[in-house]
């Protein structure tokens, strides 16, 4: 479970978060949603530990992301906007690599990385080097580099930026299968068709607030439109105007 009191965070001046408060719980996929500038990747970065808040609290199964970095860090897996993948390393050294960091070693690691590739239809490009790989081939393997140590909870960061309509198909499944297998995922997304199929719970998000949270259909309900796009337009165009 992902909980998440109160964070606020400025950069000089500007106010990224004010007061942004949720759960995203295990065994449900939760969309958190928002314009650019809305705060997301701010939130999304304190939760992986890459900053810190300035004042509220955000914890991954417990685990408090400021006292307790390296316990959550063990705990999430991290698909962010960026890859980060190795150039030089090859799609499976990536994510052996990774694999290592978390402390994996022997059979039990290269069983996960076999697992994953297959999972991911790795096959073909398993052994090329990064930097001639696609934009979409890149987030597949970054995906299995987020999830070979198995963990409870998984970050997905705009995860079918650049994916065809088939691999789009395959990491839907995927995501569907980690919530079956009872984990808590966190998606970020700015398509809507993506969001409408996946999430269970959405938090919606502007100017570094929660601005309405439920499910779709409770979304859908409190601004009066049948279309999850249309609702959430018309929050932001509130939000702005206000």
């Amino acid at each position: 479970m992902i909980e998440v009191q109160h964070l606020a965070k400025r950069f000089g001046k500007v106010e990224a978060l004010g007061d942004i408060t949720f759960q995203a719980r295990d065994g449900r996929v939760t969309g958190l949603l928002g314009p650019n500038g809305a705060g997301k990747s701010t939130t999304l970065r304190i939760l992986y530990t890459a900053i810190r808040a300035d004042s509220g609290s955000a914890a991954v199964d417990g685990h408090d992301c400021t006292r307790e970095p390296l316990a959550v860090r063990r705990s999430l897996g991290v698909l962010p906007h960026a890859t980060g993948l190795y150039p030089n390393l090859t799609a499976r050294e990536n994510v052996r690599y990774y694999g290592e960091l978390q402390g994996l070693s022997g059979e039990f690691l290269e069983r996960s990385i076999e697992t994953l590739v297959a999972r991911l239809d790795l096959a073909g490009i398993a052994d090329r080097r990064a930097h001639g790989l696609s934009q979409g081939q890149r987030i597949k393997v970054a995906l299995a580099r987020a999830l070979v140590h198995g963990p409870r909870n998984v970050i997905l960061d705009e995860p079918t930026n650049g994916l065809d309509v088939m691999a789009i198909r395959t990491l839907r499944d995927l995501i569907r299968g980690l919530r079956d297998e009872g984990r808590c995922v966190l998606l970020s997304s700015h398509v809507m068709q993506e969001i409408g199929a996946l999430c269970d719970d959405l938090v919606i998000i502007g100017k570094g607030r929660v601005v309405l949270q439920g499910s779709p259909d409770e979304v859908r309900a409190a601004t009066g439109c049948d279309d999850l796009e249309e609702a959430f337009v018309r929050l932001s165009q509130a939000e702005h105007a206000a």
